[in-house]
């Protein structure tokens, strides 16, 4: 029984095997008689195109998006530029020399060059390498004799290259890309680039003339063009090579485009803030050539998506304008035009619309040229701008912080007229040396050893009166200047859309309890006049000079009016907002409305217009023959270093304000320097206004225009 239970399965094994066998051999014989179909039946066929067709996959560059002035005057757009590639191609020396002849001699004729790392030169013949230590190295992995000579190398090389002319200037050429091809290498799949940048005449002629050519292509490409040169270059920003730390703040952002090692990126500012909308989506390009190098058919399998426009709301002519005028005038002080020279650092303007908070303009000088970085800035240029000692890479109107000085009083006159300590009409006579802390006196008695006698809160602003402060500040305590300094924006940052914004220091008192130490009278007194612990930068005076020219109520400042899609679209401005936030990691900070009175808003406004217009004011030299009324406060700030920065705020017209401007320069000597900016820049603003108008007014509308 055992037995037979046994022989059944070992029939069954037997079975299956035999079965497996069968499936094997039939599973053989298929393959074979494919076999033969491929390599005798068809195999002509299938050799022939195996040896025609090639296929590889292409980037269509997507166009990067535009930069806009508010008016649609582009400041920075995207070209198309030619480069020339080649492929390797399944030929023979002759014909692959006589191809590189052909396209170097087509490149000449058209004033482009080429890539060219042949250490050999002609005429005379020369050797360039930087010591003879690599020269030996070079010849030994050329395995050229050590005691050859630069001409005897140069035709041990054509001879390895299998050059057959007789011409040195074209076995020159020749062997210029040759080597290249040796040095670098390239495959039917990796292109070694021939020349960049070629003239829309080589491209043309090169394509005409593909068929003798071997394995070239033509790429067109999108670069970066900078109409504007060095003008708002810190609000335009730069672009270059990404890099890995550029990667991994992409990442780190949420950013999950998948870039490559050759792209170029935004590195400031709108070009880095703005690169997610900038740089569109690329394409993908199937390319079918033959062995030869002959492109036999190009098709897209993606199509490229164009970036988005970004709009700004700085106006460019504007823009020239302010930083033109604040160049003059850094250099007028230097050179001691206005009385006393002195060594000016540098300066920064910003111009807002007071009623929208748009930024009209925003200088920072010295400045750079943005365009020089996108190919990659020489050594020698960059270690000029990062060597400089006055920063020209370094966006002042941002990123730097300054002790406002007097230009800060106008805070402390609404402070103290808000919080009751003082009314607009209570005069508060200034004798000398204010009697409390370290008696410190105005600058008025420390000029001439007298006060400037009683004066209200306007008078006070007018004669910029140091006493006044001190006393009103003492009354109301620092908790309040605080209040009311953070309202009007200062000491925060104020949002705009670029990098490195700083948000600068309100005077408090937790700035001395962690050290430590109290805070004493003597610290809000220098606090009331600007000086002490407050420090902002000039956009957020730029806020604060728009809030109390329109009338106390707060605004939001921006640079970016809109962002537009290549469809022509809109992109919601709850989109660019949020996206701007989570770019820049602002977080919006609960700050009270303190609804500010008419009543102290316009006892403020006339101090201010008393600067411009009074005989006494402190600007009336510069805007007493001006036929458009300003209102005003100059502002000279000590610095630790022992320099007076130099500022000056306005607001015009007078009446129904518009633009808000605000200057510093740094170690300027006097804020009525500076006034002479504010003026020309305030001109400029109003005289494009009238042109535009005039059609339609009459002479005694237009008088009144300038009222």
């Amino acid at each position: 029984m055992k037995k037979t239970k046994q022989k059944s399965e070992l029939e069954k094994l037997n079975f299956r095997f035999n079965i497996l066998s069968i499936l094997i051999y039939i599973v053989g014989v298929v393959i074979l008689v494919k076999l033969f179909d491929l390599q005798i039946v068809n195999g002509q066929e299938y050799r022939e195109n195996s040896d025609t067709r090639l296929s590889r996959e292409s980037t269509i560059e997507a166009a990067r998006g535009s930069i806009l002035d508010r008016s649609g005057n582009t400041l920075i757009s995207t070209d198309m530029s030619f480069s020339l590639e080649m492929y390797k191609t399944k030929v023979e020396d002759e014909q692959l020399n006589d191809s590189i002849l052909l396209m170097t001699n087509i490149l000449e004729s058209n004033g482009d060059s080429y890539i060219d790392t042949f250490p050999i030169s002609i005429n005379p013949f020369e050797y360039h390498f930087e010591s003879d230590e690599k020269l030996a190295k070079w010849k030994k992995t050329y395995k050229i004799p050590d005691t050859a000579s630069p001409e005897e190398a140069f035709y041990l090389m054509r001879d390895k290259y299998n050059i057959k002319t007789d011409d040195v200037s074209d076995i020159r050429k020749i062997l210029a890309i040759r080597y290249s091809i040796t040095t670098t290498g390239y495959s039917t799949t990796k292109s070694i680039e021939i020349s960049n940048e070629i003239s829309r005449e080589s491209a043309v002629q090169l394509q005409e003339r593909g068929e003798e050519l071997i394995g070239i292509n033509i790429v067109t490409e999108p670069i970066r063009k900078y109409y504007v040169g060095n003008m708002a270059s810190h609000i335009l920003g730069y672009m270059g090579r990404i890099s890995k730390p550029d990667q991994d703040e992409l990442a780190k952002s949420g950013d999950t485009y998948q870039y490559q090692p050759t792209d170029k990126i935004g590195k400031t500012g709108i070009e880095k803030v703005f690169e997610e909308y900038l740089r569109g989506e690329d394409g993908v390009k199937q390319i079918d050539m033959s062995v030869d190098g002959t492109i036999t058919g190009e098709y897209t399998t993606k199509e490229a998506i164009g970036g988005s426009d970004i709009v700004l709301t700085i106006d460019s002519n504007l823009q020239r304008i302010t930083e033109n005028a604040l160049i003059s005038n850094i250099e007028k002080i230097r050179s001691g035009g206005f009385s006393q020279a002195y060594d000016t650092k540098g300066g920064a303007v910003v111009v807002t619309n007071v009623k929208t908070g748009e930024i009209l303009a925003m200088a920072s000088y010295p400045d750079y040229e943005p365009g020089l970085f996108y190919n990659g800035i020489s050594n020698e240029k960059y270690d000029e701008y990062i060597n400089n000692p006055l920063k020209p890479l370094h966006n002042r109107t941002i990123q730097s912080t300054y002790a406002p000085g007097s230009t800060f009083k106008m805070i402390t006159a609404i402070a103290a007229l808000e919080t009751g300590v003082t009314n607009t009409t209570e005069k508060i006579n200034d004798n000398g040396p204010y009697p409390a802390a370290h008696h410190p006196a105005c600058w008025y008695y420390n000029d001439y050893k007298r006060g400037h006698g009683p004066l209200n809160v306007s008078g006070a602003i007018e004669k910029s009166c140091n006493y006044f402060f001190y006393e009103v500040s003492n009354r109301m305590g620092i908790d309040n200047l605080e209040l009311y300094s953070k309202y009007f924006g200062l000491g925060r940052k104020t949002g705009i859309q670029l990098y490195n914004e700083r948000a600068g220091t309100i005077a408090n008192r937790r700035i001395t309890e962690n050290k430590g130490t109290s805070w004493g009278i003597g610290d809000t007194l220098s606090a009331s006049i600007g000086q002490g612990y407050n420090n902002f930068t000039p956009v957020q005076m730029a806020k604060y000079i728009s809030m109390v020219a329109n009338g106390g109520h707060k605004i939001d400042l921006s640079i970016v009016k809109s962002v537009m899609k290549s469809d022509g679209t809109q992109v919601p401005q709850s989109e660019v907002q949020e996206f701007t936030k989570h770019k820049l990691g602002l977080e919006q900070e609960d700050i009270q409305d303190l609804q500010i009175s008419q009543e102290t808003i316009s006892a403020v406004l006339e101090g201010m217009k008393s600067v411009t217009t009074d005989q006494g004011g402190t600007a009336y030299s510069v805007f007493s023959d001006f036929n458009i009324i300003v209102g005003g406060k100059t502002g000279s700030a000590e610095t630790d270093v022992g320099d007076v920065n130099a500022w000056f705020v306005g607001f015009a017209p007078f009446d129904e304000p518009e633009i808000a401007v605000v200057i510093i320069v740094e170690n300027g000597g006097h804020g009525n320097y500076t006034a002479e900016v504010v003026r020309e820049i305030i001109a400029e603003y109003f005289g494009m206004n009238i042109q535009s108008v005039n059609e339609d007014m009459s002479a005694e509308n237009e008088m009144e225009f300038f009222r």
